[in-house]
């Protein structure tokens, strides 16, 4: 797994290629942290288009970072997921937390197919 950042205005971007699983969950949650540490944004982007498979471990890591940022009033984005971790994300309920965006236009906050 691999985790790429960049900051535009308010805005943290993390694009992550990989598998998010109990291997590589430890890994990603001390990247994000340290990142939004030093970054201090309102809004967390995780571009998940590449992640290729993705657990509760992953789901866990991405909750814990909403708590996070919740408390600060900021928010996240969950940007291009995969089909199938789309339906994870949905399944889940984080989809009803917070707004997964498909890169097509298409904006969905508390909406499951």
């Amino acid at each position: 797994m691999q985790v790429f950042f960049s900051m535009e205005g308010k805005e943290l971007q993390a694009r992550i290629k990989g598998e998010v699983d109990l291997e590589t969950a430890d890994q990603l949650r001390q990247e994000l942290e340290a990142s939004l540490d030093h970054a201090r944004p309102e809004v967390l982007l995780l571009d998940l288009a590449g992640v290729t498979f993705m657990d509760s471990s992953g789901l866990g890591v991405i909750l814990g970072r909403y708590r996070r940022l919740q408390k600060r009033g900021g928010r996240i984005i969950l940007y291009r997921p995969q089909p199938q971790v789309r339906r994870l994300l949905e399944l889940s309920g984080l989809g009803k937390i917070m707004t997964i965006e498909t890169g097509e236009g298409l904006s969905e906050q508390g909406e499951i197919d």
